[in-house]
């Protein structure tokens, strides 16, 4: 009897724990067949979208030890730690269009989401870019209007008003009249070709006292030595010549030098693009009347904001009258559905240096 009433106990535990069981997995199964519980399922098993601090944005640069672009890495970063993207800047060690195009197929290779170019070549970085779109990167441009392969092109302006805005500059430090020449670092920078030709054809509109010189358009290296060398040479050839436009931002500095240490400060001027860094010792002498500029630190910030808008799946928010968050592109305008101006550009001059910090 007592082996029968121990046999029986076990058997009633048994009873109770298997029904236990089954009671929980019925309820689980129903807790699962339930339209919310299905709702959750298929959501889980979804492929979940990028979050932004998973976003990897490289901006390549014309020269990473220049001031400019010292200054756009300055952007690129406060960007980084702003939106908690992954953003950063690399670029040759010097201006070469060939290690530039390097630079970007480095990036390419590896996985990367977007990648913002400011092209010494236009036309050289075509291919690259294509690949880099062939594979879902996400391409942006700056400085580069005639750039096919790409999402957007960003300026901080119009071009052709900003180089006209260069020439009134220029002109005013010369008094309206004598000779002068452009300066550029390359002839196939697409920018200083547009900002160079509009200055030329303002001057001949403008102002017909001045002469441009048969050479037109000399190329500096993006180098402030090889400015200052070339100036040097042409203020020896062209003894009468009054003015130098420059577009590459060590062009009026290279000028500025050479004038200063020539003899010539007040009698020969300099002007165009530059920013205080390099430019501030030619504007206290005088030797360059105006250094033009827009901030590369918004322009950096800016082409990123435009990246991580196209992979948040925003891309048709970009419109004319977009709000980029950075001075100069509060409003941008939108032409062709891909080539983007802000209205971003400074003139710095001695008595408001103190005023940019870069």
């Amino acid at each position: 009897m007592k082996k029968k009433w121990i046999t029986w106990l076990i058997l009633g535990c048994m009873t109770v724990s298997l029904w236990g069981c089954g009671s929980k997995q019925e309820e689980q199964q129903t807790a699962e067949s339930s339209p919310a519980a299905e709702e959750a399922a298929e959501e889980t098993t979804e492929a979940a979208p990028a979050e932004s601090s998973d976003y990897k944005i490289a901006t390549v640069v014309k020269e990473s030890s220049d001031p400019w672009f010292i200054r756009m890495e300055e952007g690129v970063n406060r960007f980084a730690d702003e939106t908690g993207v992954n953003a950063f800047q690399k670029g040759p060690s010097k201006t070469d269009a060939a290690q530039q195009v390097q630079v970007i197929e480095e990036l390419v290779a590896q996985d990367i989401d977007a990648i913002c170019v400011v092209p010494i070549d236009p036309a050289a970085c075509e291919s690259v870019l294509k690949k880099a779109m062939d594979k879902g990167i996400v391409v942006i441009t700056h400085e580069a209007t005639t750039q096919q392969n790409c999402d957007f092109n960003i300026e901080a302006f119009d071009n052709v008003g900003y180089g006209a805005y260069m020439m009134d500059e220029l002109a005013k430090a010369m008094g309206e009249e004598g000779q002068y020449v452009c300066m550029v670092s390359y002839l196939t920078n697409a920018a200083h070709k547009e900002w160079s030709d509009a200055a030329i054809a303002r001057q001949k509109e403008m102002y017909p006292n001045m002469e441009l010189i048969p050479e037109e358009k000399i190329e500096t290296e993006d180098s402030m030595e090889v400015a200052y060398e070339r100036v040097k040479e042409i203020l020896k050839k062209y003894p009468d010549i009054k003015g130098f436009l420059g577009t590459a931002s060590n062009d009026p500095p290279g000028a500025g030098k050479a004038i200063d240490e020539m003899g010539l400060t007040g009698k020969v001027f300099a002007a165009g693009t530059s920013v205080t860094s390099v430019a501030a010792p030619y504007l206290e002498s005088g030797s360059v009347a105006t250094a033009t500029c827009w901030d590369p630190a918004d322009a950096g910030y800016a082409m990123n904001v435009l990246a991580k808008m196209i992979l948040d799946g925003k891309r048709d928010e970009i419109q004319t009258g977009l709000d980029l968050g950075v001075p100069g592109f509060e409003s941008i305008s939108v032409t062709d559905g891909k080539y983007i101006n802000g209205e971003g550009w400074i003139a710095i001059t001695k008595d408001n240096m103190s005023d940019y910090n870069f």
